[in-house]
């Protein structure tokens, strides 16, 4: 008899905490596969051949043709030493792009939060790939200012870089992410 009313009690549970464990389950899920995507991919690369993967390269390069906007001495040049590539601003080398650089880790962490939080799944769909295309852009935008800012401000490079500019990475993902649970997400269905 007591090892009934456990099961009534852990059901009881179940029940109560229902959407909360659905949710745990869609964000580890999500957030497992797509890293486990991701390591895979990062993985056709040599990094003991100092390699660079093709999103990294990108980001660099997308963030070379923001700053020529600004300056027309800013390039990009591999690495010869370690898995990056430096940026140049004003002639100058102010910042190596790593893989961490890209925001595609970000980009998961977003991804599983949606999913986690889903809505119908066209709108779901449409939002994460219009917020992934956001959080390209402002990464970019980021290390572009950032760029600028190290050149300008060397003594606050640490903070600059630890601080401030995750920050605003960050700060946009979490605007999404409020968007899409007040605006979008079943969660925000069943509030009206």
């Amino acid at each position: 008899m007591h090892k009934f009313i456990k099961i009534l009690i852990l059901k009881d549970y179940y029940i109560e905490y229902k959407p909360f464990l659905i949710f745990l389950a869609k964000f580890f899920g999500t957030y497992l596969l797509l890293t486990l995507v991701y390591q895979t991919y990062l993985g056709t690369y040599d990094v003991k051949k100092f390699e660079v993967d093709g999103v990294t390269q990108l980001v660099a390069q997308n963030t070379k043709q923001l700053l020529t906007l600004v300056d027309s001495q800013s390039y990009t040049k591999p690495n010869l030493t370690e898995p990056c590539v430096n940026l140049y601003y004003h002639d100058t080398w102010v910042a190596r792009i790593i893989e961490g650089c890209n925001a595609l880790s970000v980009m998961i962490l977003f991804v599983s939060f949606i999913v986690a939080f889903s809505g119908k799944f066209k709108t779901t769909l449409i939002y994460i790939i219009t917020g992934v295309i956001l959080i390209y852009f402002f990464n970019v935008l980021r290390i572009a200012l950032l760029c600028m800012a190290v050149f300008h401000f060397k003594q606050y490079k640490e903070v600059l870089h630890d601080v401030i500019f995750p920050l605003f990475i960050y700060g946009i993902v979490f605007i999404l992410w409020i968007i899409w649970v007040n605006k979008f997400s079943e969660y925000a269905k069943n509030k009206v």
